[in-house]
């Protein structure tokens, strides 16, 4: 298959977003930046293009799919109802980086929600994204654009490196914003539950719903355990060499991460480390690069993924990566980050 690269960095090109809506509307695959990462995108109501999705991917298909729409009104046309907590939240955070998970209707087949009778659904805050959403029918199921159990794309060179020559049309749109997937919340429980944190954390949840949970099933390594999320069950994120976090006091872990390095650098190897900007002086071994300033948190969500990333293109055999439990976004950020380790986290 050729891949058609449509850019649009400097704005929305009216007759490649047509083709991108017609390649949709027929059943086919298009990656599109949003203001998280990218997504690979097909008709959501569509349940071959949806096996798409997952083909393309090498995604199981038990993990769903979220369905990104463009307007609130299409949230009502794919679900069985609409409680208060959805209109307030939307009210609140749409768009942008949150999905709700809601019953869903017969509309939307079982292959876009891995077999479940909830459906995930967001508005993206990207106007790319909005506009391929309207140009494709107005439901576009779109898991992040990677090869599946890789770091997500925060850039369209990231997808193409995963997905060229395996989907229709990549459209750029520069890099990301924020670097990290919507935050997911369950309103089909008696308490709304966190199934996965994001940008819009539990205290914003909380100032518009009241009573918000962070479900346990976050922490599940049970292989039979069925997700209703994605990236609840499988290894996600993952750079290809093993890395591992070290958490604790900031002089105590830099000390830990030089210790680790000078002994696998000794046996031969070659060792990545992920600093921030406060704190990469203090490494004199390994490639350092840093992920951003602990100041700016955002910095750091943004640049997650091209970091690991980047230590692949270096063939770095070990990564060791500082931890990251910043004010607002850190549940986030530690989040992929234990699960691109594989939960392997040292504490000193």
């Amino acid at each position: 298959m050729k891949t058609i690269y449509a850019d649009m960095t400097a704005g929305i090109d009216r007759k490649l977003m047509q083709k991108a809506g017609d390649i949709l509307l027929s059943g086919g695959l298009v990656a599109f930046p949003t203001e998280t990462v990218y997504g690979l995108g097909g008709n959501a109501l569509d349940a071959e293009a949806s096996r798409k999705i997952y083909a393309a991917k090498g995604r199981p298909s038990d993990n769903p799919l979220i369905v990104h729409i463009a307007e609130f009104d299409a949230l009502e046309r794919i679900v069985t109802d609409v409680p208060q907590e959805a209109k307030d939240l939307a009210d609140a955070f749409w768009p942008g980086p949150m999905t709700m998970i809601l019953n869903k209707n017969d509309r939307v087949p079982a292959s876009t929600t891995g077999g479940l009778g909830t459906v995930a659904i967001r508005m993206p805050d990207n106007e790319i994204a909005a506009a391929m959403i309207r140009a494709g029918g107005g439901y576009i199921a779109a898991p992040s654009a990677n090869t599946s159990g890789r770091p997500s794309p925060t850039t369209a060179q990231h997808v193409k490196d995963d997905l060229d020559g395996k989907i229709d049309m990549i459209i750029d749109g520069g890099p990301v914003g924020i670097g990290v997937e919507s935050t997911i919340i369950d309103l089909t429980e008696k308490i709304p539950m966190i199934l996965r944190p994001g940008y819009i954390n539990m205290e914003m949840l909380r100032d518009v719903l009241g009573e918000v949970r962070m479900d346990p099933g976050l922490h599940f390594n049970d292989p039979n355990f069925h997700p209703k999320a994605p990236g609840m069950k499988y290894r996600h994120y993952a750079p290809k060499a093993p890395l591992t976090i070290v958490e604790g006091p900031q002089d105590r872990v830099v000390e830990e991460i030089r210790s680790l390095t000078a002994r696998k650098e000794a046996a031969g190897g070659k060792v990545g480390i992920i600093a921030t900007d406060e704190s990469a002086a203090a490494y004199d071994r390994g490639i350092v690069k840093s992920i951003g300033t602990r100041t700016e948190e955002i910095t750091i969500s943004m640049h997650l993924y091209g970091i690991l990333r980047d230590f692949d293109d270096l063939g770095v055999d070990v990564i060791y990566s500082e931890a990251f439990d910043t004010p607002r976004m850190g549940q986030a950020i530690m989040n992929r980050l234990i699960k691109a380790a594989g939960h392997q986290v040292i504490k000193v």
